[in-house]
């Protein structure tokens, strides 16, 4: 069979087609068990580029390559012409799902078999990890993406909402990212209907719990940009969705200054003043870049509101917004002299005996820098 395929498909080690493709940190794909064999036999550099190598490697799973291979190697179901009419009384769920997915991929389905196939393969992952897994490993990605570009909102929906589902598995969120869902998931998040603006930012946000996501997500045209549209222009959850994505992408150091530049404080003091919370928090995070420090001592009203969070606000609010305002005080004086005129002072004394262990500690923070032994 072998032969008959193409090279890339062949570990560079044994020369046989890939059973379990995986990645090195050099950029380079080997079978798992080629590549695992090398290390174990005290190797610290790639085969190929003869680079050397961290003392514990990561092996990353190739879920597209293997996609591809299995594309080749596997009979392709044909789709039921009545998806809603199962010849087997008792099918597996594996079973059942290639066949929803085989519906998905036929140019002669018709939209209400599409619908009915996402909805239930969505239904069938939602909380079974090891289908979840047969999925990414089978090819079905790349058929659920060609439905993400669909113009149909429904279609549309169920499949992000399948992708999500998929995104739930740290196994799976490098090997989306490499399947292209990031590009398609931030178009849909400027041109999308709401429900699919906020199910593409949830999918954004399950992606980057990845530390290397967060820099991919980053680094990725128009992906911070998107979302400070959508808290500029969205409504209800989207926006809330869309704050969660921001904090979550911002978490990486790189990050903050991008979106300081894509003009996110003034906005994020905006809705953080129409109560929504987690904008204080994205505020927590922007603040530990000098970007982000200056645009704050800029921006009307960002002070007014980290004083009503700290008054107010829950106690991860109240936590976030100390922080925040120590880190303001201590970069420029007139913060905290208005700071101080405003009664913050008196309010942090009150909080050096919450039962919150960070509250306090932020709070001692702020007290000594307004008492100016900071």
């Amino acid at each position: 069979m072998a032969t008959h395929l193409p090279d890339d498909f062949k570990c560079p080690i044994s020369l046989e087609i890939m059973s379990d493709p995986v990645i090195l940190s050099t950029g380079h794909t080997f079978d798992r068990s080629s590549i695992q064999r090398w290390l174990d036999s005290g190797h610290r550099t790639c085969p190929i580029t003869k680079l050397p190598l961290p003392q514990h490697p990561c092996l990353i799973p190739n879920h597209a390559l293997r996609s591809l291979i299995s594309s080749f190697t596997v009979p392709k179901l044909q789709p039921d012409p009545n998806p809603y009419r199962n010849p087997n009384p008792n099918p597996s769920k594996k079973y059942q799902t290639q066949l929803l997915i085989s519906t998905l991929v036929s140019p002669s389905s018709t939209l209400e078999s599409k619908l009915h196939s996402l909805s239930q393969v969505t239904r069938l992952t939602k909380l079974d990890p090891g289908l979840r897994r047969q999925l990414t490993e089978s090819g079905a990605v790349s058929a659920v993406l060609n439905c993400v570009n669909s113009t149909e909102c429904e279609i549309q929906e169920k499949a992000l909402a399948f992708l999500l589902n998929l995104s739930l598995d740290d196994d799976n969120k490098v090997g989306l990212v490499a399947e292209g869902v990031i590009g398609l998931v931030i178009n849909v998040i400027r041109v999308g209907s709401s429900s699919s603006r906020a199910i593409g930012c949830t999918i954004l946000t399950s992606l980057a719990v990845v530390e290397v996501n967060k820099a991919t997500i980053g680094a990725y045209p128009n992906a911070i940009k998107s979302l400070i549209w959508v808290l500029y222009n969205g409504k209800g959850r989207e926006v809330r969705e869309a704050a969660t994505a921001l904090y979550a992408i911002c978490s990486f150091v790189d990050n903050r200054k991008r979106a300081v530049e894509c003009g996110a404080v003034p906005i994020l003091t905006k809705i953080g003043g129409m109560g929504l919370e987690r904008a204080v928090e994205v505020l927590s995070l922007l603040v530990k870049c000098k970007e982000g420090r200056e645009e704050m001592r800029k921006v009307n009203g960002c002070l007014k509101l980290l004083v009503k969070v700290i008054r107010n606000g829950s106690e991860r609010g109240v936590q976030c917004a100390l922080f925040t305002l120590n880190c303001l005080c201590c970069f420029a004086e007139e913060i905290r002299i208005e700071a101080e005129k405003d009664g913050v002072l008196e309010i942090c004394v009150g909080f050096l005996d919450d039962d919150n262990e960070k509250i306090r500690r932020n709070a001692s923070s702020l007290v000594q820098t307004l008492s100016g032994r900071g």
